[in-house]
């Protein structure tokens, strides 16, 4: 069972002096979590050997599909999910509960994210993520490589779409291998189907946005927000965990975590908006503009609409049009110039205040106070 991989060790997670970083996001998970994401890549990897071997005895094809699947879930990130999901069941916990227990539920949540970004690479056509080839873009390489028959693209988005299927099932059965007794880990698994749903609830609103761009508001696109990244990135995650603990349901630190949840969640996608724009491609992982280039009606770029004189709004109105390098960087030189960008930096800071004050309404051990309060500001000023 994947647990058994950490069972004898009794992780415990606590502040350390931050490594020397020019992320403030893995320098916080570094300061505190360099134990939690030992156990959690460990427990995947061990699961995920597991579920390797035994796609391998249908048929040898089956597994290298497998192997990909599993090369996609550990490929990096920062594991900022299993993270939140942590100091959630921490901040109930406190400082003594061993971690084992949990290990294999808060792993779950990084192969539910690896479900929803190969899904998502497929929907927006992207070519690269964490620097390598999307999985699709990769399948149709070998297929073309094999001279297999067949439309390549087409092979590799069906093989994509399999490999984030595949992810979800395991998400659902490492979840199950979690020891916490079986009345609580049905409380979790409400709270773990209903970010499942939320998820998909917001994949569809961006989707719709890229195809109804003219219907579009910035209320809408902070919608997208709540409900594809604030809700399975922070607000449920921490949810998830406290269930884990066995929270109780009505409780101050419920209200507070779900306050701090979806303000930092929303924060963290407002901060990928202007990294979707203006962010280093070495250090993204992905090229700069992709936004602009297909036109998608980010809180940012709808933003830049409402704040445009009628020659920008003009300009804007090329958003999705645009394919050369110099096009894309003049747009984002207009969208600046509306004064958008320093309004969505108003609104990050707004709501990483809304949820500091959050954390105050409500007892929580102290280390997991410091921790989330660290991680509110390091998710939302990152680079990456």
């Amino acid at each position: 069972m994947a647990n058994d991989a950490v069972a004898g060790n009794a992780l415990r997670v606590a502040p350390a002096q931050p490594e020397a970083t020019d992320d403030p996001v893995r320098g916080v998970l570094a300061a505190f979590t360099k134990d939690l994401i030992k156990g959690v890549d460990e427990t995947l990897a061990a699961f995920l050997a597991a579920e390797v071997d035994s796609l391998t005895e249908i048929d040898a094809a089956m597994g290298g599909f497998a192997a990909t699947a599993r090369d996609c879930v550990l490929a990096g990130g920062k594991r900022v999910r299993p993270t939140f999901a942590y100091w959630g069941w921490r901040g109930v916990v406190g400082g003594d509960e061993p971690l084992p227990s949990v290990l294999p539920a808060l792993a779950a949540l990084e192969l539910l994210h690896t479900f929803a970004l190969v899904h998502d690479d497929v929907m927006d056509a992207s070519d690269t993520r964490r620097g390598l080839p999307t999985a699709h873009r990769a399948a149709a390489a070998r297929h073309r490589a094999a001279g297999h028959a067949g439309d390549p693209d087409r092979y590799g988005e069906a093989v994509a779409v399999l490999i984030g299927d595949l992810c979800m099932v395991w998400a659902d059965r490492l979840l199950a291998h979690a020891t916490v007794p079986p009345t609580r880990l049905l409380d979790v698994r409400r709270c773990y189907d209903q970010m499942r749903v939320e998820t998909v609830a917001g994949q569809f609103l961006d989707v719709l946005g890229e195809n109804d761009a003219a219907n579009w508001s910035v209320d809408r696109a902070l919608r997208v927000a709540r409900y594809k990244t604030a809700s399975y990135t922070v607000q449920r995650p921490l949810l998830f965990g406290a269930c884990l603990a066995g929270a109780d349901a009505e409780s101050p630190l419920i209200a507070a975590y779900t306050r701090y949840g979806l303000a930092v969640g929303e924060a963290f996608q407002l901060r990928d908006d202007l990294l979707g724009v203006y962010g280093d491609p070495d250090t993204t992982g992905k090229p700069a503009g992709d936004d602009l280039r297909t036109g998608k009606p980010t809180a940012l770029l709808m933003l830049a609409r409402q704040l445009a004189t009628p020659a920008q709004r003009r300009a804007l109105d090329r958003a999705g049009t645009v394919t050369a390098t110099r096009e894309v960087a003049r747009l984002a030189e207009v969208v600046r110039d509306t004064g958008a960008v320093a309004r969505v930096e108003r609104m990050i800071s707004d709501r990483v205040g809304e949820a500091l004050a959050a954390l105050d309404t409500a007892s929580i051990d102290g280390t997991a106070r410091s921790a989330l309060t660290g991680l509110a500001t390091a998710a939302t000023t990152r680079r990456a």
